[in-house]
């Protein structure tokens, strides 16, 4: 087994020297696009879950409906 190859090793300040390159290439939200698409996701979810709501009142009617025959 003496053709496998061996990596070296990187130090750590390399690793984070990367990680930092990576960061300066993040296109961050603004204050504002931030605020909208957090009401989106609130407001998505709450409709979600009244559509959710109002399916489970709809079936539990008609799982006691059929229960009750």
């Amino acid at each position: 087994m003496g053709d496998s190859t061996e990596k070296k090793a990187k130090p750590k300040n390399e690793f984070f020297k990367g990680v930092k390159a990576e960061f300066k290439k993040i296109s961050w939200p603004d204050k504002q696009t931030t605020l909208k698409q957090s009401v989106v996701v609130v407001a998505i979810s709450v409709v979600v879950g009244l559509i959710i709501a109002v399916l489970d009142v709809v079936i539990q009617y008609g799982v006691n409906f059929l229960t009750s025959i």
